[in-house]
């Protein structure tokens, strides 16, 4: 009898076949087999789409928008992102040539890093970070080049340390601010050096800013609106998931100079062809009308960011204060055990999910990350059962 496992083995890409499975998935698959279980383990609002932004979706559909639109996006849809750009962050782009409407940030991260990089280019990754960031390189022939954060810098990543992971094969230094899965957020001078670094080192930013509007008491600083040199030689990537509830839509965007445009565009073009009509529709009226939903979304965000990062750190748990996304960090020291260890146990005892720091890269040994994109009302259950668990194990 043939071994199936080993002729799909020889059959793969050896870079499709070394990948290691999410860490994020392997918790989800066992949270689907078990009742009562609170989540703060998932990565996406736990809020609608608001209203007016599904109608948009609606009429769209009974309007008969059922086709193809161009290759880059709706120029209404294009039009509306440089607007906003330009009104958050006075950076400016041309929605003719330099902005393209995406399937989500992960298809504009695999048109970004397959259009710039050849085989065995380096791309430095502060981590801990989001689990497709480094598979998406590897995935485009490259070598992701981890930089570790630290805790004593909030999980903001050193300059010094990007500096010392250069060598002749770096092209691109890749960033996330407000990031996934610390709730970290980068100070304008933090951004500034890495700008230089890029500079001296004449190196390609990649700035992944989908949780741009999702920041508490801190301005966010847009890489790419730093100055005109850094905006020439910066992709951004942002989208419409994490600030207007539309995960489930997949509708991103990039945006950077024209010449790295026309290689995303020629990727994109072969590969998907245009992101989802209706969701573009569906953009087009977050854009327009979605500003005041954003605002009470992040209001409430962080009334339980408060919530949870408090009732964190009476635990035992020791958790520093997340400025951005909805997400906490907390270090597990405290319980004896290793961040795998903790997540499954808490999860087969208490029925709390929670992601191990090591599934997102070098430097989350040791914690977990806590999501409070669920209701304030299970996150007080959430920290109910985790005082038991600690009474236990702390």
């Amino acid at each position: 009898m043939t071994d199936t496992t080993n002729v799909s083995k020889r059959k793969l890409a050896e870079r499709v076949a070394g990948l290691k499975p999410s860490g994020i998935r392997k918790f989800f698959d066992i949270v689907a087999t078990m009742k009562d279980v609170i989540s703060l383990g998932i990565g996406e609002p736990d809020f609608t789409t608001p209203k007016p932004i599904l109608d948009a979706g609606i009429r769209s559909l009974q309007k008969g928008e059922t086709h193809y639109t161009s290759n880059n996006g709706k120029i209404e849809l294009r039009q509306g992102i440089a607007d906003n750009l330009q009104n958050l962050y006075n950076v400016k782009y041309d929605p003719a040539s330099e902005i393209l409407a995406a399937v989500g940030v992960s298809e504009a991260l695999y048109l970004t890093f397959t259009a710039l990089l050849e085989q065995g280019d380096e791309v430095i990754i502060p981590t801990p970070c989001f689990v497709a960031y480094q598979a998406e390189v590897i995935l485009a022939g490259g070598v992701p080049v981890e930089v570790p954060a630290r805790l004593e810098n909030n999980f903001t990543v050193d300059p010094d340390d990007i500096r010392k992971a250069i060598t002749p094969r770096t092209k691109v230094i890749f960033i996330g601010y407000p990031s996934n899965p610390t709730g970290a957020v980068a100070p304008r001078e933090v951004m500034f050096e890495i700008g230089k670094i890029a500079e001296e080192h004449d190196l390609v930013v990649v700035s992944d800013e989908i949780y741009d509007r999702l920041v508490y008491d801190f301005d966010h600083v847009c890489f790419p609106a730093l100055s005109d040199e850094l905006r020439n030689r910066t992709i951004l990537l942002g989208g419409f998931s994490k600030a207007y509830a539309m995960t489930g839509w997949r509708i991103g965007y990039a945006c950077g100079p024209k010449d790295l445009m026309q290689g995303l565009m020629r990727i994109h073009q072969y590969t998907i062809m245009s992101a989802p009509t209706t969701a573009q529709d569906a953009a087009i009226e977050a854009l327009k009308t979605g500003e005041p939903h954003v605002k009470e979304m992040v209001a409430e965000y962080d009334r339980r960011r408060r919530l949870l990062v408090g009732g964190l750190n009476k635990l035992g748990l020791a958790t520093f204060e997340p400025r951005g996304a909805f997400y906490t960090f907390p270090s597990i020291k405290a319980s004896g055990m290793d961040d795998e260890t903790f997540a499954e146990t808490l999860l087969k005892e208490e029925k709390v999910a929670v992601v191990p720091g090591s599934a997102f890269g070098a430097g989350g040994e040791g914690f977990v990350r806590a999501c409070y994109a669920t209701e304030y009302s299970q996150i007080e259950e959430a920290l109910r059962r985790m005082e038991r668990f600690m009474s236990r194990h702390g």
